[in-house]
C-alpha cells in the first residue's frame, strides 16, 4: 500500500521533501550575493530582518535570505557549510515538524537555521537537549554562528544564580535541558514578585533527541515538592515487615505490569508481626499498610544498579531508556523512602506536591514546537496525537551502507553473553572498533567481566561514569577501541571513525594544566596535528569494516535498538550490527509468550547454538510492538488525567500572572470582597423548596468573613425583592470600610500588601488542592468496581474540588483584607510577640510617615500574606467576658483567651 501511495505521489513525506528542495534551490541562489557581504554586514542581519518583519513580512518571506546568511557565517566561523539535506531539515523544523535525520547528519548544525530565523523575532527561542553537557557544548559550538548574524546566546544549568538564569532567558536563544525549562516554568508560577520570574514566554522551541525527551521521559511528570511533617520511622518498620514476607506464598508479583499483591496468608502474617489484627482493614492503619506494600515493591520490583544506584548515601534513579542518572528526581507515593529503607541509607521525609506539570503539557504551551532525532518514525502516531507534530524523514547526504545482520537467538543468557564476547574478541584482533550495547548497568558490568577474562581492553559507559560519557563516546570509533554502553548513553556526541580530533586536542592541552579556551593558538595548532593523525586512522578503520555494533539484548522499544544501530554507518561510512538474544531475556519471557519458544522447539537447538530465522525476528518485533503500545497507553492515561488538572493549572497560573502585573490590586481586592458578599447573599433564597429564606446561615457567614454586625440589615427580610433593596446598602458599607482601610495603610503600602495577600491565599489553597487531587487520583481507580469510568469520575470530582478551592480563595482574601493593620515595631513586646510574628499569625509592619521604606523597615508584604489579627500586647488586663481585642466579635474567653 505504501508503494502505491508513493507511486501516485500522495506520500506526505515525499511531497514535503519536494517542496523543501525547491526552497533549498532558492537559498542556493543567494549564496553568491551573500559571499560578498562583510562580517559587519552579516552581524547586522538580525536587526535588518527584524525591521522587515515589523513592516509586515513573514518568516517564510525572509527564510531563504536568512538561511543563506547563516550558512555563510557558519562557513567563515566553523568551516562547515550546510548541504542541501541540512537546509531541508532546517525548513522542516521551522514549519513545526520533527526532522528525522540519521546519526552523523549534523542535526546540531541544522538547528542553527531554524533557531536563527525564529530568534530574529526577539521573542526568545528555546533549544532543549538531553543533558547539561550537550546544552553548554552546543551553545558554545554554535555560538559564533548566532553572534555572526547579530543574535545573543545563553545557557541555563542547575545551581546557577537567579540573576544569571534571568540573563540567559533574556538572550535571543537559550539552551538547556527539558527539566530546567520545565522547573523554571513552575518556579515562575510560584514567584511572589514579577522580577522573580525568569522566563519571558513560550514562543518557539526545538527539542533535540525529541524521542528521548517527549516519549521516554514523558511518563514522569515534573514535580516541585516540599517535605511534609510525616515521621520516617514507619518506613523502616514497613521494611522490616517486608523482609519477613516470602514471595509466592505471602505475596504475588506481576513483573509484566510491575505490580504486587499480598495473599490472605501474607496479610495475616504481616498483622501478626505488627501485632495489629486490623492492619489491612482498619482505615486508621491504611498508611502503614500502604508503606508495607511499597516496601515489598522496593525489594522485588526495583533492583540496585538497574533501576537506581546508591551514590554517597543517596538513592539516584537511573533513566531506564538512556542509562543516565536522574539527579533531583524521586519516586513518588513513598516508594523512594521504601528503597532508602531497603538500602539502609537515610530515609527522607515524604514530599508534598507544591507544583507539577507533565512534559507533554509543558511543551504544548509553546506556540510552535519542533524536534530532531535519528529515530522518530516508529512513534509517529504518538507525536501526532499528543503533540500535533508530523515526522519528516530527511534523506541522508550519502547512501547508508551499514549491514544489519539478523538476530542471533540463544537458549540461555550465559550462552548469549559468551557468544557476544567471543565476537568482540574476534573482531578486536582485526582492529575493528566495537560498540557493545547493554540494557542496564548490571549487564554492562557483566559484559565487562567477560571482556576482562578475554584480556580485551575496553571502556565502560554507564550512569556511574555519567560525567565522562561524551569523551568516551567521542573516541569509540578509534582503531581497536571497544566500548560497552548502556542503552546508548552519550547520544548527541558523534562517533567519528579514526577518533574525534577536537576531543583529543582538548584532552592533551588540559593534561598540561592549560585551558584550551584561554590559549586558542595552542589549541588550533594541536587540533591540526590530530586532524592529520585522525584522518590517517580513519582510512585504517574503514579498511577493517567500520564501527561494529553488538547488541546484547533487544530493548522494549524498537526505537532504542535503532538508536544503537544508528551509531554506525554515519555519513556513508561502512559498518555492521547484530543483536544477541536469549529466551530468558525479560522481553522474550514476559511478552514473547509461547510463540517464540514454540518456534525454537520446532527448529531445534543444542547448547551453545544460535538460531537465526525471519520468523523469530518477526515474533520479537511483535513483542516489542506490544510493549510500545502498553507504554503509549500509560502515557496517554497520564496525560488524560493531567489534562483535567492542566485546565485548572492554566486558570490558576493565569490569575497569578494577572495579579503580578496588575497595577490596581486595590481594585481587584475590592472586587473579590464584593463577589464574596454577593455569593453569601445569593444563598439566602437559593433553595426554592425551603420553608423560608435562609437568613441566619448567611448572616453568620457574613459576620465571620467581614465584621460583626454587617448582617444587621438582613434581619426580618422575607422576600427576594427586599434582599435586592438591601444589597446595595451592604455592598456600599463594604466599599466604605475597605476605602477607610486603604486610606489608613496608604496607597503604596496597600498595593503591596494586597498583592501579597492575593498571591499567598491563592498559593496556599492551590497547594492544598494539589494534595487533594493526589489523594483523589490514588483512589479513583476503585470506582471501576462500581462499573464507573474512573477518568469521568475524576473529572467530575476534580471540578467540584476546584470550585471549592476558588470559594476558599475568595473567602480567605476577604478575611485578611479587612483585618490587615500597620503597627509600629515595639521591641519591648517580648517573647510572645516574637512568636506571633515567626508563626505568621500577626502583621508587624513599621509605620511609615513618608510613604517610602527605610533600611530598617521590613518588607510590608512578606509578613502580611496570611494574617488575620493584630498582635495582642500584654499589659492591659482583659476581662474574660470582654469583647476580644482581635476584632472577631466574640467574647475574649471564646476567642483568643480560650486556652488561657
Amino acid at each position: 500500500m505504501n508503494g502505491v501511495i508513493k507511486a501516485l505521489g500522495l506520500d506526505p513525506n515525499e511531497r514535503a521533501l519536494a517542496k523543501y528542495e525547491k526552497r533549498a534551490e532558492i537559498v542556493d541562489s543567494y549564496e553568491t550575493e551573500t559571499e560578498k557581504l562583510s562580517d559587519e554586514e552579516l552581524a547586522r542581519s538580525a536587526a535588518v530582518f527584524k525591521e522587515r518583519l515589523d513592516k509586515g513580512e513573514t518568516l517564510d518571506d525572509i527564510l531563504p535570505e536568512v538561511f543563506a546568511r547563516v550558512r555563510e557565517v557558519s562557513k567563515r566561523t566553523l568551516g562547515l557549510r550546510h548541504f542541501k539535506e541540512q537546509l531541508i531539515g532546517g525548513m522542516a523544523l521551522n514549519d513545526g515538524n520533527i526532522a528525522e535525520m540519521k546519526t552523523g547528519e549534523g542535526k546540531t548544525l541544522v538547528a542553527t537555521l531554524a533557531v536563527a530565523l525564529n530568534a530574529i523575532t526577539k521573542n526568545g527561542v528555546h533549544v532543549v537537549t538531553v543533558n547539561d553537557y550537550l546544552a553548554s557544548r552546543d551553545a558554545a559550538w554554535m555560538g559564533p554562528v548566532y553572534k555572526g548574524v547579530g543574535l545573543t546566546v545563553g545557557v541555563i544549568s542547575p545551581f546557577m544564580s537567579e540573576e544569571a538564569r534571568a540573563e540567559a532567558y533574556r538572550c535571543d536563544i537559550t539552551y538547556g535541558t527539558n527539566s530546567e525549562f520545565g522547573f523554571d516554568y513552575l518556579r515562575d508560577n510560584m514567584a511572589i514578585q514579577k522580577n522573580q520570574q525568569v522566563q519571558r514566554g513560550h514562543f518557539y522551541c526545538i527539542v533535540d533527541e525529541v524521542d528521548s525527551i517527549l516519549i521516554d521521559e514523558a511518563r514522569t511528570p515534573l514535580i516541585i515538592s516540599g517535605p511534609s511533617e510525616d515521621d520516617t520511622e514507619p518506613y523502616r518498620v514497613a521494611d522490616s515487615v517486608a523482609r519477613e514476607l516470602v514471595k509466592g506464598r505471602d505475596f504475588e508479583v506481576d513483573e509484566k505490569e510491575r505490580n504486587l499483591a499480598l495473599t490472605e496468608e501474607g496479610i495475616a502474617k504481616a498483622e501478626n508481626i505488627m501485632k495489629l489484627p486490623n492492619l489491612f482493614t482498619d482505615f486508621a492503619n491504611s498508611s502503614l499498610a500502604h508503606k508495607i506494600v511499597q516496601a515489598l515493591k522496593a525489594h522485588h520490583l526495583f533492583q540496585r544498579d538497574v533501576h537506581y544506584v546508591v551514590k554517597e548515601g543517596e538513592i539516584i534513579i537511573v533513566d531506564e531508556f538512556t542509562g543516565r542518572l536522574m539527579f533531583g528526581r524521586r519516586y513518588s507515593d513513598g516508594l523512594h523512602q521504601a528503597i532508602e529503607a531497603k538500602e539502609r541509607v537515610r530515609v527522607g521525609r515524604e514530599n508534598q506536591t507544591l507544583a507539577t506539570i507533565t512534559l507533554q503539557n509543558y511543551f504544548r504551551i509553546y506556540k510552535k514546537l519542533a524536534g530532531m532525532t535519528g529515530t522518530a518514525l516508529t512513534e509517529a502516531e504518538e507525536f501526532k496525537e499528543i503533540y500535533g507534530l508530523n515526522v519528516v524523514v530527511v534523506p541522508t547526504h550519502k547512501p547508508m551502507i551499514r549491514v544489519d545482520n539478523p538476530d542471533a537467538v540463544y537458549k540461555t543468557v550465559e550462552e548469549k553473553y559468551s557468544a557476544a564476547a567471543d565476537e568482540a574478541a574476534e573482531y578486536h584482533k582485526k582492529g575493528q572498533p566495537i560498540l557493545i550495547g547493554t540494557a542496564s548497568i548490571e549487564h554492562s558490568e557483566r559484559v565487562s567481566r567477560l571482556l576482562h577474562a578475554r584480556k580485551i581492553p575496553h571502556n565502560v559507559l554507564n550512569a556511574k561514569v555519567h560525567d565522562k560519557e561524551a569523551a568516551i563516546v567521542a573516541q569509540a570509533g578509534r582503531l581497536g577501541a571497544v566500548t560497552v554502553a548502556t542503552n546508548m548513553a552519550g547520544r548527541g556526541t558523534d562517533i567519528v571513525l579514526g577518533g574525534n580530533p577536537e576531543f583529543l586536542a582538548r584532552e592533551e592541552i588540559e593534561k598540561e594544566g592549560k585551558d584550551p579556551a584561554a590559549e586558542p593558538e595552542l589549541y588550533y595548532e594541536t587540533l591540526e596535528k590530530y586532524r592529520k593523525s585522525c584522518a590517517e586512522e580513519h582510512e585504517k578503520v574503514i579498511a577493517t569494516g567500520g564501527l561494529r555494533i553488538i547488541g546484547t539484548e533487544r530493548h522494549e522499544s524498537r526505537r532504542i535498538d535503532n538508536q544503537l544501530r544508528g551509531r554506525s554507518g554515519r555519513q556513508g561510512d561502512p559498518g555492521e550490527s547484530r543483536f544477541y538474544i536469549a529466551l530468558e531475556d525479560d522481553l522474550i519471557r514476559l511478552f514473547g509468550g509461547d510463540r517464540i519458544s514454540g518456534i525454537m522447539e520446532k527448529l531445534g537447538m543444542e547448547k551453545g547454538e544460535s538460531i537465526e530465522h525471519p520468523l523469530l525476528s518477526k515474533a520479537i518485533e511483535n513483542a516489542q510492538k506490544k510493549v510500545e503500545e502498553m507504554h503509549f497507553d500509560i502515557r496517554k492515561q497520564l496525560l488524560a488525567y493531567d489534562n483535567v488538572m492542566n485546565r485548572q493549572r492554566e486558570a490558576v497560573y493565569a490569575e497569578r500572572a494577572d495579579i503580578l502585573e496588575d497595577e490596581d490590586t486595590i481594585g481587584r481586592t475590592l472586587s473579590i470582597l464584593e463577589d464574596t458578599a454577593t455569593a453569601q447573599l445569593d444563598k439566602i433564597f437559593a433553595d426554592k423548596n425551603d420553608e423560608g429564606p435562609n437568613v441566619n446561615a448567611a448572616a453568620v457567614r457574613l459576620n465571620a468573613l467581614f465584621w460583626p454586625g454587617i448582617s444587621r440589615p438582613l434581619e426580618g427580610i422575607g422576600s427576594e425583592e427586599e434582599l435586592e433593596e438591601l444589597r446595595p446598602k451592604i455592598l456600599n458599607e463594604i466599599r466604605a470600610r475597605f476605602t477607610q482601610k486603604t486610606e489608613e495603610l496608604g496607597k503604596e503600602i496597600s498595593e503591596q500588601i494586597f498583592r501579597y495577600i492575593l498571591l499567598e491565599v491563592l498559593d496556599k489553597n492551590w497547594k492544598e488542592h494539589l494534595l487533594a487531587m493526589d489523594e483523589l487520583r490514588r483512589g479513583i481507580g476503585l470506582r471501576a468496581i462500581g462499573q464507573k469510568d474512573p477518568l469521568v469520575e475524576y473529572q467530575f470530582e476534580s471540578f467540584s474540588l476546584f470550585q471549592e478551592m476558588l470559594t476558599r480563595v475568595r473567602e480567605g482574601i476577604t478575611e485578611f483584607a479587612l483585618r490587615v493593620s500597620v503597627v509600629t515595631k515595639e521591641p519591648e513586646r517580648g517573647e510572645r510577640s516574637r512568636k506571633w510574628r515567626e508563626s505568621r499569625d500577626a502583621i508587624d509592619i513599621p509605620a511609615a510617615s513618608s510613604g517610602t521604606y527605610g533600611d530598617d523597615m521590613e518588607n510590608p508584604g512578606a509578613v502580611a500574606t496570611a494574617q488575620k489579627t493584630r498582635p495582642i500586647v500584654s499589659g492591659v488586663k482583659i476581662g474574660r467576658n470582654d469583647p476580644c481585642p482581635c476584632g472577631s466579635g466574640k467574647k475574649y474567653k471564646q476567642c483568643c483567651g480560650k486556652n488561657k
